[in-house]
């Protein structure tokens, strides 16, 4: 009976502290200060533990897309909070809290499951949006070959391919006749 009393002695402590730290605005959520680090551990893991979850029924095509079809979307949507081969990340995203990861570790740390899970639905509270309502399931895919060439490329290749994406963006954009 004892034990069962101090068991609910906790759970009450614990649901009044929870309450007064929810309910009282005390907790301070500003992304300008570090995070608390065992909040900051606790959903890592949660996220982590979440992406092995459900990326485990994605499944990638059998060709095996080269990373370049996905450049474009890199080069349009992530560079900017990720950076890329010689590209550090914009201004906005230093002011991220968690700051965006380097992806060009992400290949080695995700499998290509849980990348394409990953930048299909993005990661709640960390500013990673899900592009999957405006991407196709093909053009995610393209999107996570790109992530998986990233580390080997050079900071020169890197430019070459913004090159040719500007050149070749330039001219299907251009008007007839032109």
């Amino acid at each position: 009976m004892r034990f069962a009393a101090a068991i609910l002695g906790i759970f009450v402590i614990l649901v009044v502290m929870t309450s007064a730290a929810v309910y009282s605005g005390a907790y301070n959520v500003a992304a300008s200060k570090p995070a608390n680090p065992v909040i900051a551990w606790l959903l890592h893991a949660v996220m982590v533990n979440s992406v092995e979850w459900h990326a485990r029924r994605a499944r990638p095509p059998a060709d095996d897309a080269p990373g370049r079809l996905g450049f474009g979307h890199y080069r349009e949507h992530c560079v900017g909070c990720h950076g890329g081969p010689g590209l550090p990340p914009s201004d906005l995203a230093r002011g991220l809290n968690p700051r965006a990861p380097d992806l060009a570790g992400a290949a080695e740390r995700w499998s290509p499951a849980q990348l394409f899970w990953i930048v299909k639905n993005g990661i709640e509270m960390t500013g990673m949006p899900a592009w999957g309502p405006s991407h196709t399931d093909q053009e995610l895919w393209q999107i996570v070959a790109f992530l998986r060439d990233l580390p080997t490329l050079s900071a020169e290749q890197y430019q070459a391919m913004d090159r040719q994406h500007a050149h070749s963006h330039a001219h299907s954009h251009a008007e007839p006749g032109e």
